[in-house]
C-alpha cells in the first residue's frame, strides 16, 4: 500500500480555519464541518498517489438528460435569456412542476401560488428559514437527518429540539414529549423521506398521522422529498405528504432536480405547497436572488415536461449499484439491509470499530482501506455509530471498495492495535 496521508497536517489546517472563524456569531452556532475533515485527508491521499474510492458526497456521476442539454445549448447565449431572471422562477417552469405533481401524486397546485422554484432544495430550505424563524423559535428536526435541515434554522437564530428519524409510532411518541417540554412552543417539523440519510421511506398513513398532528399543535410542516424518484420497490413508489387532504395549510416541500435528472451542479429545486408561506420565502428570496439562470429554467422545464425514461434509467443503475454494494460488501465480512430508497446506505460501523466513532472512522477507511465515506456523526449525534455510503461510483469500483475493505478487516486485530485517534496526532 502507498504512504499513508499526512493527517496530522491537515488536521492541524482544519483546526487553524475553525479557530480563525470563531469571532463571528453564525459561525460559533455551527459546529465543525466534519466531512470537511475527511474531505481534507482524502485529498491528501490522492496528493500521495493513492486510488480513492469515494462514496461519500452524494454528488450524481451519471450524466443529465440528453435532450435537457440540447435545450439548454438551444436557449443560451441569446440576449433576452442572458439577462437578470426571476427569483421566483419563470412561468413555463412553475407550470411544469405544477404539472409534474399532478401526474406523479394527484396533487393539484395552482403555478402562480404554490411553486416557487430554488437554488437547489438545499438553498430553498435555508431561505425558508430564514422567512419563518425568530431568535430563539424551537423547531423539532430528525436526528440524524441532512446538515442544512438544523442548521439552516440555527444560522437564522433558531433552537433545534432532535426527535427520532424513523417513522413509527415511537417517533410520535417522542414528538409529543418534544412538544410538551419545549418553551417556547416549537413552530415547525422537518421531515425527510426518502431520508438522508438513513434511507427511510415513510407511508400515506404515516403522512396522515403527520399532518393531523402539525395541524393538532399549530406547526408548520417541512417536507424535503428531494429523492422522490430514486426507489427501488416500482410497487410502492414514496408519497408526497401533499396527496393527505388538508396537508396544504400547513405545508411546505422542497423537491430537486439534482438526483432525478442528474443535474446537482445546475441548483435546481423547488418549493411547494402552502401560499402563505411560500409568499415569504418569495420575499427573503427576492432580497438574495435572482433566480437561476435563465436556461437552465427552460432546460429543467423541458426535463419536468419530457419522456421519463431517463428516471426509469437512473432507477435502474442505482438499484444495480444498491445490488453490488450489498452483495460484495457483505462478502467482504460488512454486512447490511438494501436500502429501499435513496442513493444511500446507512450502514453501522463494524463492531471493533464502533468505539472510535464514525469520523475516526471514515478516517481510517481511507487510510488503510482507500475507501471514502461520510461519518454519521456529520448528520447529528444519534449518527456516530454509522456511515453513510453513496452509491456514486460504478459497480466496478463499489466491488473494488470492497476488495479493499475485505483486506482492511481482516487485518482489524493489528489495524487497532496500531490506530491512534488522529484527534491526539501530532
Amino acid at each position: 500500500m502507498l504512504n499513508p496521508p499526512d493527517t496530522a497536517q491537515a488536521g492541524r489546517a482544519i483546526e487553524n480555519e475553525e479557530f480563525a472563524m470563531t469571532d463571528f456569531h453564525r459561525i460559533k452556532r455551527l459546529p465543525p464541518y466534519v466531512f470537511e475533515q475527511v474531505n481534507r485527508i482524502k485529498a491528501a491521499a490522492r496528493n500521495g498517489g493513492a486510488d480513492i474510492v469515494d462514496l461519500g458526497m452524494g454528488n450524481p456521476d451519471l450524466p443529465a438528460p440528453k435532450h435537457v442539454i440540447e435545450k439548454l445549448v438551444e436557449t443560451a447565449g441569446k440576449p433576452r435569456t442572458d439577462r437578470y431572471s426571476a427569483s421566483k422562477g419563470i412561468g413555463g417552469l412553475r407550470r411544469a412542476q405544477a404539472a409534474y405533481y399532478g401526474r406523479r401524486f394527484g396533487v393539484k397546485l395552482d403555478p402562480d401560488k404554490h411553486v416557487v422554484a430554488t437554488l437547489g432544495s438545499k438553498e430553498g430550505f435555508a431561505n425558508m428559514a430564514q422567512a419563518i424563524t425568530a431568535p430563539g423559535d424551537v423547531v423539532l428536526v430528525p436526528n440524524p437527518s441532512y446538515p442544512i435541515h438544523a442548521f439552516g434554522f440555527l444560522m437564522a437564530g433558531g433552537v433545534i429540539r432532535s426527535v427520532p428519524a424513523e417513522p413509527n409510532d415511537a417517533m410520535f411518541v417522542a414528538l409529543e414529549r418534544a412538544v410538551m417540554h419545549s418553551i417556547p412552543k416549537p413552530i415547525a417539523l422537518v421531515t425527510c423521506y426518502p431520508a438522508n440519510p438513513t434511507a427511510y421511506v415513510a407511508s400515506l398513513d404515516f403522512y396522515r398521522e403527520l399532518v393531523a398532528f402539525a395541524k393538532k399543535h399549530e406547526l408548520i410542516l417541512l417536507s424535503d422529498l428531494a429523492y422522490a424518484e430514486v426507489y427501488f420497490d416500482d410497487a410502492n413508489p414514496p408519497p408526497s405528504v401533499l396527496q393527505v387532504p388538508g396537508a396544504m395549510d400547513v405545508t411546505v416541500e422542497f423537491t430537486s432536480m439534482s438526483k432525478t435528472f442528474s443535474m446537482a451542479g445546475w441548483r435546481m429545486g423547488f418549493a411547494v405547497g402552502n401560499e402563505r408561506l411560500l409568499a415569504a420565502l418569495s420575499r427573503v428570496k427576492s432580497y438574495l436572488d435572482y433566480g437561476a439562470y435563465t436556461p437552465i429554467q427552460v432546460a429543467a422545464a423541458a426535463a419536468l415536461n419530457g419522456p421519463d425514461d431517463c428516471i426509469r434509467e437512473m432507477r435502474d443503475v442505482y438499484k444495480k449499484r444498491r445490488d453490488a454494494l450489498v452483495e460484495s460488501f457483505g462478502k467482504a465480512g460488512w454486512e447490511f439491509d438494501p436500502p429501499e430508497a435513496s442513493m444511500f446506505a446507512w450502514v453501522k460501523i463494524p463492531e471493533p470499530f464502533r468505539e472510535l466513532g464514525s469520523l475516526e472512522f471514515s478516517k481510517l477507511l481511507v487510510e488503510k482501506a482507500s475507501v471514502a465515506v461520510a461519518p454519521g456523526i456529520g448528520f447529528g449525534e444519534h449518527g456516530d455509530d454509522y456511515v453513510r455510503i453513496a452509491m456514486v461510483e460504478n459497480e466496478q469500483r463499489i466491488r473494488q471498495a470492497a476488495r479493499n475493505i475485505r483486506r482492511f478487516l481482516e487485518t482489524a486485530d493489528k489495524t487497532l492495535h496500531n490506530v491512534v485517534p488522529l484527534t491526539a496526532r501530532g
